[in-house]
């Protein structure tokens, strides 16, 4: 990213935002960016004007609950394929989803030491407690499935998972000893070029489905300024400085 970051000001003269016409939205945000969106949002704010109100959760969860009339406008998701079926649906804006970043899986251990740069450990089973996130709704969790398929340990670490009802949680999991390992977001163990203390393994990326994560203004956002404010921010120079600080890769082309 060689272009310079426009300023404050210069992004708020772009949304043509003044204080007296600030609106307000409501936004449903994958556990997996929580740090980078708690950095974004109050400098969007600052540039715009606008209130954005935050629901953390799991992909899984926002669709049943978009599906049931929740008053979500925009969705920032762990995945490209349910704002996918949110447009097929009817319940998202076609031509406003795009590819904000791409997610990487780490496996990572609070004590260093315990996890290999090769990931060995987890054919080695020197530990009790595995903590992954919920498959069945979470992105990284269903993720994480993956690779132990393709390593060929899932039948024999399943007993030990620890399920989170989402990345948030499978890191706490991790983070506090209930559980010894877990597999979670790179954006949650680095920032700003360094990593957490403990030890961890970069998982190849040939051993999951690339995390394309996208963001889709919802049906009922249709009209709000600050929808539409807030994906132009998230495209901004400013916001990708952030999200390439919590470890994310940017997709080609947007």
């Amino acid at each position: 990213m060689n272009r310079i970051a426009p300023s404050l000001f210069a992004i708020a003269l772009l949304f043509g935002i003044s204080s007296a016409r600030a609106a307000e939205v409501q936004v449903a945000v994958a556990a997996n960016f929580t740090g980078p969106m708690e950095k974004i949002v109050p400098e969007f704010k600052k540039a715009t004007g606008h209130k954005v109100v935050i629901a953390y959760g799991t992909v899984g969860k926002f669709y049943a609950q978009i599906k049931n009339g929740a008053l979500f406008e925009v969705l920032v998701s762990a995945d490209d394929e349910t704002p996918i079926r949110l447009e097929k649906d009817a319940l998202a804006l076609p031509g406003t989803r795009f590819t904000y970043a791409i997610g990487k899986l780490m496996l990572w251990s609070a004590t260093p030491g315990l996890v290999d740069d090769r990931g060995e450990v987890l054919k080695r089973g020197s530990f009790k407690r595995l903590a992954i996130a919920n498959p069945k709704t979470a992105v990284y969790g269903s993720a994480a499935v993956d690779v132990m398929k393709n390593l060929g340990v899932l039948e024999t670490l399943e007993p030990r998972f620890v399920l989170g009802e989402s990345i948030t949680q499978a890191y706490q999991f991790a983070a506090t000893g209930n559980a010894e390992l877990g597999f979670v977001a790179l954006s949650q163990i680095y920032k700003d070029g360094k990593y957490s203390t403990g030890s961890y393994w970069a998982v190849p990326t040939e051993l999951y489905p690339q995390i394309r994560q996208d963001a889709v203004i919802l049906a009922k956002g249709k009209g709000n300024p600050a929808a539409e404010a807030l994906m132009a921010y998230l495209k901004s120079d400013a916001a990708r400085k952030v999200i390439l600080a919590h470890g994310y890769e940017l997709a080609t082309g947007q």
